[in-house]
């Protein structure tokens, strides 16, 4: 197996994952005393930052099911790769790379063999059934693992790898249901981490933007208009013109009856979460006239390349608020109550995860 020099004896001391025992605890602090080894396919990386998503926040709260076994969370991961495991080809020690949700797939079931990954029926996700980036280190598959646009620094680089990947596939899904046009007229409900992005891909590729938020928050809607949106208002309000389309980040499912009422006929609600809460019964009125609901599953590796591939050439001000690995607790609650605006992101301590002590 082709590895590092850091596998050495010498090199393994305590470092430092945040893990989560059972649904509604806070993560624990364990400290491990030997470096995780890869396997034939595998990579090590040293994580250099993880980015604190809402989906983390389901798992941590048990609204996605617990796989029975201690959870170490985050799939926003940027590392640079330590170990090789056996057939490793295509990536370098040393190079900076980014782990995202979709961890491992079959490639053998209907929706693998049909180029749709995302919906792979054995599918296993980073920070869910794989261990995941709330950590000094991390294993993943090097099939899944993307390279990533330099003119981000790391903790920039970290929200990209899901709430700009999932951004994307659901603004990609609203130009397909728009006859493979852009919408002229977008709306975003829910204005965090992937709103922030994906706002700034559609303004620049020339959509009218209009941001929902939560009513009286006037620091994201003053962030909305800072990144080009035309409005921003409370979610429960119309916007001034009838929506082609409308992007769903915030986990509510009382917004997909708002959303319908504002866009117009023959306009699509994609729903961007991987949970939701219930969707309240509403008059077949709002649904009339060829509007739909349609919703988004995961990502795809071609996906990531197309993203990642177009965020190179875009000027992106990606909002970030750091916090040191051992904070997570800290950067969950203050995502749950909504606290900030941007992306939280979780950085190693120099102190526990020096250059030297990888």
């Amino acid at each position: 197996m082709a590895t590092s020099a850091q596998d050495t004896p010498a090199a393994s001391r305590p470092w430092l994952a945040m893990a989560l025992e059972a649904p509604g605890r806070p993560l624990q602090q364990v400290w491990r005393e030997h470096l995780p080894r890869p396997g034939p396919g595998q990579v090590r990386l040293r994580v250099a930052a993880c980015g604190v998503c809402r989906t983390d926040l389901h798992i941590v709260d048990g609204e996605l099911a617990h796989p029975g076994q201690p959870v170490v969370p985050g799939h926003e991961v940027v590392g640079r790769i330590s170990a090789l495991g056996e057939g490793v080809t295509g990536v370098a020690l040393g190079q900076r790379v980014g782990v995202p949700w979709l961890g491992w797939t079959c490639g053998e079931c209907e929706p693998c063999r049909a180029g749709r990954e995302n919906l792979c029926e054995r599918a296993r996700f980073t920070g869910w059934q794989i261990e995941g980036g709330y950590a000094e280190h991390v294993l993943a598959d090097a099939r899944y693992v993307f390279a990533l646009p330099a003119r981000f620094s790391d903790e920039e680089a970290a929200p990209l790898l899901c709430a700009g990947l999932i951004g994307y596939r659901a603004y990609a899904m609203a130009r397909r249901f728009n006859d493979g046009v852009l919408p002229r007229r977008l709306g975003i409900y829910g204005f965090g981490a992937a709103a922030h992005l994906i706002a700034q891909v559609a303004v620049a590729e020339g959509c009218e933007l209009f941001a929902f938020t939560r009513a009286g928050d006037e620091a994201a809607q003053d962030l909305a208009r800072s990144l080009g949106a035309a409005w921003a208002g409370p979610s429960e309000a119309l916007p001034p013109s009838a929506l082609d389309a409308a992007l769903l980040f915030a986990p509510v499912g009382a917004l997909v009856p708002a959303a319908l009422q504002a866009v117009r006929p023959g306009g699509t609600v994609v729903c961007a979460g991987i949970h939701m809460s219930d969707i309240p019964a509403f008059p077949y009125a709002w649904l009339w006239g060829e509007r739909r609901i349609v919703s988004v599953a995961n990502l795809t590796r071609a996906d990531g390349e197309a993203f990642m591939a177009l965020v190179a050439h875009l000027p992106l001000r990606i909002h970030t608020h750091v916090y040191d690995l051992a904070e997570a607790n800290q950067a969950l609650d203050d995502l749950r109550a909504g606290r900030f605006g941007g992306a939280a992101v979780l950085r190693p301590a120099v102190s526990t995860s020096p250059e030297s002590g990888d």
